[in-house]
C-alpha cells in the first residue's frame, strides 16, 4: 500500500495502490512509483533553483542570435500585427519563438534551416510523428474530391464516432467540437443539463482550457480566480476545486455541496494528473473519485484531450479501467489536424447536445459550430486513429518515452543534480525549476519563487533548444512512433551538454 501524502503536494487520508503489470495495447509499460516521484519533487521544491551557468547562457542566447536571425525578425515584424507575435501559447519561447518551416517524422525545421528534435509534437496529438504521410495522402485524396467543408452531413462523421466508440470503453455516442476548450464548455453545460445541479468540481493546476467557468485553479493550485482578468465572477461562481492526490477533501467538497449548495454536477479530471501528469496521481487516484461520484451522483468527466489514443487505443480511461460518464477529446482525435475536440461518453447524457432545434424546451444543452465535425477533419482523424492500431504507435511511442526517460534519470543520477525524470508513457517530464509544482498552500514561497522558477525554466527550454531539441516549456516532452532508438539517444546526448551547464551549487 502507498503511504498518505501530505505537505505541498497534496495528501489524503485514502489508502491508494499502484500497479506493476504491464498492460498489453498501451504505452505505459509499469505505473510509475507515486510516492518516490512525489518525494524527489518536494526534495527539489525545496532546493534554490539550479539555473544555468551565466557564460554558458550567454553562449545559448548567441545560438538564437546568429543562427534564428530569420525568424527573429519575423517574430519581430509579427509583433506589429499579432498580440505579442504568435497567435497560441504553445508558440511563446525565450528568448523568442521560433519560425518553423517544416515538419517531419521525430524533426522540425526553423525557417533559417536548423533541424530540431520535435519532443512538442504540437503538444501531444501526433503520435504517428509530425506529418505523417498515409494520413496526408488521404486528406490530399478528400480535399481533390470534397473540399474540406460544405457545411452538411459526410460519411466520415459516421466512421469517425463509429471507431471511437469501437475503441474508447466508456464512449457510447460522440459529438464532434472544433477544440478541447470547446468539449469541456460543451461537456459540463451538458453535465449541468442532465443532473440539474450547478457544481463543477476540478483538480487544482489542471488545465481545461480557456473557458470563463474553467480559468480557476490553474496551473498552481489554490489560486482560483488569480488568472481569470477580463472574466467576471459570476462566470465561476460555481467552479470549485480541491488540491491533486486529496480524496478527503474531495469528499468533504462533494459532502458540502449536497447539503448546503444543491449537489454537484460533475467532477472533472485529467486522468494522470494535472497538467499531463506534471503533478502525478496514484493508480488507483481514478477508480476512487469514480466511487465517489457514484456516492454522491456526480458525473465524473475524463478530460483526455492529450491522453485519448497516446496512452492506447482505448485512452486513460481503458488502462485504468474506469469508464467516465463523459470523456473530453482533443487534439489526438484528428491526429494533429484542425478542429480536433469533442465529447463522448453515456448516450442518455450525450443526447443532451443533438444538433438541432428539437427536444423539449429546458432538456436540450445548446452546442454549435459551423467547422465541427467537417470532411477534412473527420478523415484525418478517422485514418490516424486506423494508423495507431495498424502500427502499434502508441506502444511504440511509450518505449521511445521509457528510454529516453531512463537516459535522463541516468544524466541526473551521474551528474548529481537534484532534478527529476519520470513519464507516463509517451508524456515524459524533466523537472528542473518547478515552477508547476508550487501551490498556494505555502503562499509566501510560491510568491517568492515564481518568477525566478518560472524564468529558469525558460532558460533550461532555450537551451535545450540551441542544442538542436524542442520541448514544451522546457519541462515536457511527447514522443512518438518516430522516435527511433537512434533519435532517442541523439536526444539524450543533447540534453546531457545542457544539464553539463548547471549551475553546481
Amino acid at each position: 500500500m502507498v503511504a498518505a501524502l501530505s505537505g505541498e503536494l497534496g495528501h489524503t487520508s485514502e489508502q491508494l495502490r499502484e500497479v506493476e503489470a504491464p498492460k498489453a495495447g498501451y504505452a505505459i509499460s509499469q505505473w510509475h512509483d507515486t510516492d518516490a516521484i512525489q518525494a524527489r519533487l518536494k526534495k527539489l521544491l525545496r532546493q534554490p533553483p539550479r539555473p544555468i551557468r551565466r557564460a554558458q547562457m550567454s553562449e545559448v542566447v548567441g545560438y538564437f542570435d546568429t543562427k534564428c536571425a530569420k525568424s527573429k525578425a519575423l517574430i519581430e515584424e509579427a509583433k506589429s500585427y499579432i498580440p505579442g507575435g504568435v497567435q497560441h501559447n504553445l508558440a511563446f519561447n525565450y528568448p523568442f519563438p521560433l519560425a518553423i518551416e517544416k515538419a517531419e517524422g521525430a524533426y522540425l525545421w526553423d525557417v533559417d534551416g536548423n533541424r530540431y528534435i520535435d519532443f512538442l509534437q504540437a503538444g501531444g496529438p501526433t503520435v504517428l510523428g509530425s506529418n505523417y504521410a498515409p494520413v496526408r495522402e488521404k486528406v490530399f485524396e478528400l480535399l481533390r474530391h470534397c473540399g474540406p467543408v460544405t457545411g452538411l452531413f459526410h460519411e466520415y462523421e459516421l466512421k469517425l464516432a463509429k471507431l471511437i466508440n469501437r475503441l474508447m470503453p466508456a464512449v457510447e455516442m460522440f459529438r464532434m467540437l472544433g477544440s478541447g476548450t470547446e468539449s469541456v464548455m460543451a461537456a459540463i453545460r451538458a453535465a449541468r443539463a442532465f443532473t440539474g445541479k450547478k457544481k463543477v468540481i476540478k483538480i487544482g493546476g489542471a488545465y481545461h482550457g480557456w473557458s470563463d467557468q474553467m480559468v480557476y485553479g490553474m496551473h498552481i493550485p489554490g489560486t482560483r480566480r488569480l488568472e481569470a482578468k477580463g472574466i467576471p465572477s459570476g462566470a465561476s461562481q460555481h467552479t470549485q476545486e480541491v488540491f491533486p492526490n486529496d480524496l478527503d477533501a474531495l469528499r468533504r467538497k462533494l459532502r458540502m455541496n449536497r447539503f448546503f449548495r444543491g449537489g454537484t454536477a460533475a467532477v472533472i479530471v485529467e486522468p494522470v494528473g494535472p497538467e499531463s501528469g506534471t503533478r502525478p496521481v496514484h493508480f488507483d487516484y481514478n477508480r476512487r473519485v469514480r466511487e465517489l461520484c457514484d456516492e454522491f451522483d456526480a458525473l465524473l468527466i475524463f478530460d483526455e484531450v492529450v491522453t485519448g489514443f497516446r496512452l492506447g487505443l482505448g485512452g486513460a480511461q481503458g488502462y485504468f479501467g474506469v469508464k467516465p460518464d463523459l470523456t473530453i477529446f482533443g487534439k489526438c482525435v484528428t491526429g494533429g489536424y484542425p478542429m480536433a475536440g469533442g465529447v463522448g461518453g453515456r448516450k442518455d447524457v450525450i443526447m443532451r447536445m443533438a444538433a438541432g432545434l428539437g427536444g423539449k424546451t429546458g432538456q436540450r444543452a445548446y452546442v454549435g459550430g459551423t467547422l465541427s465535425a467537417n470532411p477534412l477533419s473527420c478523415a484525418a482523424g478517422y485514418h490516424a486513429i486506423l494508423e495507431m492500431e495498424r502500427t502499434g504507435a502508441p506502444e511504440i511511442a511509450g518505449r521511445a518515452g521509457d528510454r529516453l526517460t531512463a537516459g535522463l534519470q541516468e544524466i541526473i543520477e551521474r551528474r548529481r543534480l537534484p532534478f527529476a525524470a519520470y513519464n507516463q508513457g509517451s508524456i515524459v517530464h524533466l523537472e528542473t525549476a518547478a515552477v508547476m509544482l508550487l501551490d498556494a498552500k505555502n503562499l509566501i514561497k510560491t510568491l517568492r519563487e515564481v518568477k525566478p522558477r518560472k524564468h529558469m525554466m525558460e532558460e533550461m527550454g532555450a537551451a535545450y533548444t540551441s542544442q538542436g531539441v524542442v520541448t514544451l516549456a522546457g519541462s515536457r516532452m511527447y514522443t512518438s512512433m518516430a522516435d527511433t532508438d537512434e533519435v532517442i539517444d541523439d536526444a539524450l546526448g543533447r540534453f546531457d551538454r545542457v544539464l553539463s551547464m548547471v549551475d553546481s551549487g
